[in-house]
């Protein structure tokens, strides 16, 4: 016996051999640590932005500004220890020594710290203007810092 479906039923959603991304819940608290880590190391205009609404390709940014590139290296690689030993690990990394913009991603997070001038010539919250901007302190305040 066959069954068929209609076009009004749901279909069986395609396997797919990916992992599942982290639960949207999961991806907010780790954005907010990382918001938390970028001001612990002195970023400044630290922002979480929602995503989930806008794009089906990632769910939260992370924007930060540094004052140095040295500062600005040193916050990317705190985030990146800290969520990796939460167990999330980075995609990808884009911009090296003397660039204006790093950009770490980890799949339902992206983590961008820029240097002042690129904040202001990217503008990313006006480019991305239809996400909502998470009130990440009390999130993070909660969160246990790994040491």
């Amino acid at each position: 016996m066959t069954s068929t479906t209609t076009p009004d039923e749901p279909q069986s959603p395609a396997l797919s051999l990916a992992a599942p991304s982290a639960s949207i819940q999961q991806a907010l608290e780790l954005s907010c640590l990382a918001a938390k880590i970028a001001d612990d190391y002195r970023g400044s205009d630290t922002v979480v932005l929602d995503l989930t609404g806008v794009t089906p390709m990632f769910d939260f940014f992370v924007i930060s500004t540094g004052t140095s590139q040295r500062q600005m290296r040193s916050l990317a690689e705190e985030i990146n220890r800290v969520l990796k030993s939460r167990g999330t690990r980075s995609n990808g990394v884009e911009g090296d020594v003397g660039s204006p913009w790093l950009l770490h991603d980890y799949g339902d997070i992206v983590v961008h710290v820029l240097s002042p001038e690129a904040r202001q010539l990217y503008n990313l919250e006006e480019l991305w203007a239809d996400a909502k901007q998470v009130d990440w302190k009390p999130i993070a305040a909660a969160l246990e810092l790994p040491k």
